[in-house]
C-alpha cells in the first residue's frame, strides 16, 4: 500500500486530512519514469495526480499490478476509483469516464543500430512487425491498421520484453515511450548491456497526453471532477519536470 500526497511548487496544498474519505485510490503499473512505487515521488504521473488531489485537500493512494489486471480492476468490483497513465482511445472513452490531460508523453520507435529504419507515413511501416505491448493503447491510426491486418505486430508482456527482443533481432521496430526507452536503458541491468545496440528513432509517432480513466459509475464522476478541479490548481508541466530530474530523467 502506497501513499503519495506532493502539492506542486509555489502551489498551496490544502491540509490533508486523515479521514478514509479524503483518500483517493487508484490503479497503475510499473511504467518507469511516470509511474513507479520505488521512484522519487512514485514516478512523474503520479506526482502530478498527488499534486492535483492535494490542492483539493485529498491524499493519493496507488497500487500497482501488471498492465491488463491494473484495467480489469476498474471494471470489476475493487477499492479504486480508476487507473493511470492511459492513452484515449474510442474504446476506453466509452467503457470509462477520462480525466482531463495529466502530461503527455513521446510515443515512437526503438530499433537496433545495425537495421536503421527510415519511415514517412504509416504505409512505410507496414512491411514491418513492429513489437508493441499486449494490452496497450497506441494511437487511433496505428491501432486501426492493426485491427485491420495493414500492420503486423508481435506482442510483448512489457516494454523491457520489447527491447530484448529488439536487441536480439527477433522485432525490427518496438513501439514505446521515448521517456520510458531512456530510464530502461539506463536503469535496467538486463538492458545496460545491450543499450549500445539500441537507437530511438527520431521521427515520433505522436506526443501522446496522458489520462485516468474511471468507474463509469457516479463515484467514478465524483472523483473524476475532484481531480479536474485540482489540474486547474497546479502547473503540471512544472510538476512533471521537477519528478523527472529528482529521478534522473528528462
Amino acid at each position: 500500500m502506497l501513499f503519495c500526497s506532493v502539492a506542486a511548487a509555489g502551489t498551496p496544498a490544502r491540509p490533508v486530512l486523515a479521514d478514509a474519505s479524503r483518500i483517493i485510490r487508484l490503479s497503475s503499473l510499473e511504467w518507469p519514469p511516470y509511474t513507479g512505487a520505488a521512484l522519487p515521488q512514485q514516478g512523474a504521473t503520479t506526482a502530478v495526480i498527488a499534486a492535483a488531489l492535494a490542492s483539493m485537500g485529498y491524499r493519493l493512494e496507488v497500487h500497482y499490478f501488471p498492465w491488463s489486471r491494473t484495467i480489469a480492476l476498474i471494471k470489476h468490483d475493487s477499492p479504486f476509483a480508476g487507473y493511470y497513465p492511459e492513452y484515449l482511445s474510442a474504446g476506453r472513452a466509452l467503457d470509462f469516464l477520462v480525466s482531463d490531460p495529466i502530461g503527455s508523453g513521446p510515443l515512437g520507435f526503438a530499433y537496433h543500430a545495425d537495421a536503421p529504419v527510415q519511415w514517412e507515413t504509416m504505409a512505410d511501416l507496414s512491411r514491418y512487425r513492429i513489437g508493441v505491448v499486449e494490452g496497450y493503447v497506441n494511437t487511433s491510426e496505428f491501432d486501426a491498421r492493426v485491427r485491420q491486418g495493414a500492420q503486423m505486430v508481435d506482442t510483448a508482456v512489457n516494454d523491457k520484453q520489447n527491447l530484448r527482443k529488439l536487441a536480439a533481432k527477433r522485432v525490427p521496430l518496438v513501439l514505446i515511450d521515448r521517456r520510458v526507452y531512456e530510464h530502461l536503458i539506463l536503469n535496467d541491468a538486463d538492458l545496460r548491456a545491450v543499450a549500445p545496440a539500441l537507437r530511438f528513432h527520431p521521427r515520433l509517432l505522436e506526443d501522446k497526453q496522458l489520462y485516468i480513466c474511471f468507474r463509469s459509475n457516479a463515484e467514478g464522476e465524483r472523483v473524476r471532477k475532484i481531480v479536474n478541479q485540482g489540474l486547474k490548481r497546479i502547473d503540471i508541466e512544472a510538476v512533471v519536470a521537477a519528478a523527472l530530474s529528482a529521478g534522473g530523467a528528462k
